[in-house]
């Protein structure tokens, strides 16, 4: 089959699926299927396929119809301008993240704690934007600290970066010029109302606390302070109606300058404060 008339199939099965961007998925698993680059699909579009290229576009459209993301069908997923794998133990990286990594950049750091890596994402573009920059990255599922792991060493930052299995602050040791968190924070009476992408196909450990979606974040404010160096900052990612509650717990804490920021859309997505005082002795990168 030519792949033009594959991909218009596809398209029309992944409208009748619901998928709410159907031609724009279609391409990017065309483009998977026929293991080329999205940006030449336009290029051989009109190449023929050939039996093990449609056995793949069939698998993918068929998988993509059941509301699996489709990062988690081509295994990747680019955030902050870098390919990160993908897999169902972890979350899918989101565009609306790159807020808190636009906002870490924003000062100084040489040494860095991301609790609840997930893929590693959120250190692994930090130490790739600072290389004078180190870090720790825990996270309570052992799969998902081997996708992190595998990531650092795509990018060539595995000497630079350190992942250890642990339940927030238990396992963790020594101070931080800054410590990072997208912690779960979808409420549990939240969970039902999620899209079938994240309801049915991102790990449920990783999206709440089972409670009422703020759990984590007290956990956090309040184990920041023994592991940050004067004058460190905390940053999290929220949603967009926890701003006021998290503030709350930075400012309970100890924290100053604690600020509630927005995403590009608008939308209430970081906390971040700043732990007392200044160390003038510390090299930062």
């Amino acid at each position: 089959m030519i792949a033009k008339l594959a991909l218009v199939a596809a398209v029309a099965r992944l409208r009748d699926a619901g998928i709410e961007a159907p031609a724009g998925d279609a391409r990017a698993l065309l483009a998977h299927a026929m293991q080329i680059a999205p940006e030449r699909l336009s290029l051989q579009i009109g190449e023929v396929l050939s039996p093990a290229q449609q056995a793949r576009f069939e698998a993918a459209i068929s998988a993509r119809q059941t509301r699996q993301p489709v990062s988690q069908i081509i295994g990747h997923r680019l955030f902050f301008g870098r390919r990160f794998t993908v897999t169902p133990d972890t979350l899918d990286p989101r565009p609306e993240t790159e807020a808190l990594i636009l906002a870490a950049l924003g000062a100084p750091f040489s040494r860095v704690l991301d609790l609840g890596t997930g893929t590693g994402a959120i250190l692994l573009s930090l130490l790739a934007e600072r290389p004078g920059a180190t870090g720790l990255a825990s996270d309570l599922s052992p799969a998902a600290l081997a996708v992190a792991r595998q990531n650092a060493l795509a990018l060539g930052l595995d000497e630079r970066a350190e992942f250890r299995l642990s339940d927030w602050y238990q396992a963790i040791s020594g101070q931080f010029d800054l410590i990072v968190s997208n912690p779960p924070y979808i409420a549990l009476d939240e969970m039902e109302g999620l899209e079938p992408e994240v309801r049915g196909h991102e790990p449920h450990l990783a999206l709440t606390d089972f409670a009422d979606g703020l759990s984590a974040y007290r956990l956090i404010a309040a184990g920041a302070p023994a592991h940050l160096h004067p004058g460190g900052r905390l940053i999290v990612e929220i949603g967009p109606s926890q701003g006021r509650a998290v503030a709350g717990f930075f400012r309970a804490a100890g924290f100053e300058a604690v600020r509630v920021l927005p995403d590009l859309d608008g939308r209430d997505r970081l906390v971040t404060g700043d732990w007392p005082g200044c160390d003038i002795s510390r090299p930062l990168a």
